[in-house]
């Protein structure tokens, strides 16, 4: 559930929203920062496949030495759907109503490197602790579910991927920072713009959506 990177091994670390399928628009931004792949790093929020144009590259994006993600909802419908054996079970038509109909259209080959790709999601952390320099960072898809940050605590992973009620809290004025950790880095819910609320960055700006794909330097 948990995986920890050491931020001096990298030159430049940079936290992207929400990909779906957004590849183009990816690799706009990687080149508008002269990104390099040799000494820097991406690490995702989650959410890389469905509804874009382009999940299978997306997906790919698991396998280079440069890209970290942690699993979003998205991601956990197309292994529930995968283990379920195929669209015609509760999970399948879940994923196929939020953008999956783009894995039923593949071809034989391209299905068999994309389920090779989906195994290798199996062992995507849910959060991520990033150190750099003097700052504690955790990289989550939709909340970290509880008041201080704790290595290793035991949380519900639905809520880690589902849930918006922090989120919520926070719009309404009635939020809190989450304490034991400087910043805490989220996506799955579009916004507009990003967000900040204490110590919670909220990144998904709705690329998919004809917004801009939001790419943050922390290091």
């Amino acid at each position: 559930m948990y995986q920890r990177i050491d931020g001096r091994n990298w030159r430049h670390i940079y936290l992207v929203g929400d990909l779906h399928g957004c590849l183009a628009q990816f690799a706009g931004q990687l080149r508008k920062v002269c990104f390099d792949p040799w000494q820097d790093l991406v690490i995702s929020v989650g959410d890389l496949i469905d509804r874009g144009p382009d999940s299978p590259g997306c997906l790919a994006l698991i396998g280079k030495p440069w890209f970290r993600a942690v699993q979003g909802n998205h991601e956990v419908m197309a292994l529930n759907s995968l283990n379920d054996t195929g669209y015609d079970t509760e999970s399948g038509f879940l994923w196929e109503m939020n953008g999956g109909r783009w894995f039923r259209q593949l071809n034989e080959v391209q299905k068999q490197q994309a389920e090779k790709l989906f195994q290798r999601c199996k062992h995507l952390p849910l959060i991520i602790e990033l150190l750099v320099q003097d700052k504690r960072i955790i990289i989550a898809h939709a909340d970290y579910p509880l008041a201080h940050w704790v290595w290793q605590a035991d949380v519900d992973p639905g809520l880690v991927v589902w849930s918006r009620e922090r989120l919520q809290r926070n719009i309404q004025g009635k939020g809190e920072p989450i304490e034991g950790a400087d910043a805490f880095y989220f996506g799955h819910t579009p916004l507009k713009t990003p967000l900040r609320f204490f110590n919670q960055h909220y990144i998904d700006t709705g690329a998919v959506f004809g917004n801009t794909l939001t790419l943050v330097a922390v290091q």
